[in-house]
């Protein structure tokens, strides 16, 4: 859920507000937004960054506030590729790229193919991706020295990893293109040097597009053969969504649309979590009670209720249990028990 808050990649008092308000709210794990590992690696010129101290140092703050409510506190490290260089949907020019003089800057991608209405990219050379790849790890590095939880790889939505993985948007002939080991070789490089750097006690979760929702392109068994070799790279978790690399595709979007992509990966042997439209409590506690996820993942149900898992908690019966996670500033505030018949 990105904010489009940051200045020069560095979290602000928006950000501090905006998470330590869901840490308050009692969500167990937060994972920070899209975060480049770059400059360009960036959505948009407002994304926030970790490729310096400063962007780490104000992260720390956040973290450490977190960590005082009882949250863990993760981060989504990513680079989004062709898609970068993007104005952010509030900034009334949606959709296309932002110029050079206005802060934008040329994008990347595994081929020069452009995502709709936005500037053609240019493709990686090789010492590129190897640039790349160890964006990847001093990022890591930085994210551990804030006192990060968990870092998340974002390998979903069309972004840089995803577009290497895709078929349609990957056609390299080097070794980093062509079949299924090739478009493959980035993402799984990048897991081996996060870990390198990410100590081994902390969790490492990919988001995964399951899908394409498109002819042609990358596919629930791709995304199931995929999960054996990222265990053997050291990834904990699948964060299972969906999309994002086509702009034409028919996704069939309803409630819970992507929790039947969770339950068809989680069988390959990592734990999984279901995200997507999960916005009731009773809805995301029978996904749960069914074994179709491991975790549910709270998006734009979040930014309307920062203390969502508490409400939840009160539908579902649990206020006993939900009584120690409310700040005591807060206590009054707390739903009322129900009267006994």
């Amino acid at each position: 859920m990105c904010q489009y808050q940051a200045k020069d990649g560095v979290p602000s008092d928006w950000h501090m507000v905006h998470y330590g308000a869901r840490a308050a709210g009692g969500f167990g794990l937060i994972i920070a937004e899209a975060t480049g590992v770059v400059p360009e690696g960036r959505i948009t010129p407002a994304c926030c960054g970790l490729w310096n101290f400063a962007q780490r140092d104000a992260w720390a703050r956040i973290v450490d506030f977190a960590h005082a409510q009882g949250a863990a506190m993760g981060v989504q490290l990513g680079h989004a590729g062709r898609k970068g260089s993007s104005w952010w949907d509030f900034a009334g020019r949606a959709g296309i790229s932002v110029p050079r003089p206005e802060g934008g800057w040329q994008t990347v991608a595994p081929s020069a193919i452009a995502f709709p209405g936005y500037d053609a990219p240019r493709a990686l050379t090789t010492d590129g991706i190897r640039a790349v790849v160890a964006a990847f790890a001093s990022a890591a590095r930085r994210a551990d020295q804030a006192g990060f939880d968990v870092v998340e790889l974002h390998g979903a939505h069309g972004y840089l990893l995803s577009e290497f993985l895709s078929p349609l948007t990957n056609l390299r002939t080097d070794e980093y293109g062509g079949d299924f080991a090739g478009r493959t070789r980035l993402l799984l490089e990048v897991c081996d040097a996060v870990r390198a750097e990410w100590p081994s006690e902390k969790p490492l979760i990919v988001r995964i597009s399951a899908t394409e929702w498109t002819e042609g392109g990358w596919t629930v068994n791709d995304t199931i053969a995929l999960v054996p070799l990222l265990m053997t790279h050291g990834v904990d978790f699948l964060d299972v969504s969906s999309g994002g690399n086509v702009a034409s595709a028919d996704i069939p979007i309803s409630p819970g649309y992507q929790v039947p992509l969770a339950a068809q990966v989680r069988p390959a042997g990592l734990p999984v979590s279901a995200v997507g439209l999960i916005t009731d409590p009773r809805q995301a506690q029978q996904v749960l009670d069914d074994g179709y996820a491991d975790a549910i993942e709270i998006g734009r149900a979040a930014l309307r209720q920062p203390a969502w898992p508490l409400w939840a908690a009160h539908e579902l019966g649990a206020d006993d249990a939900a009584a120690g996670m409310i700040p005591p500033s807060y206590r009054r505030g707390a739903y009322p028990k129900p009267k006994p018949r």
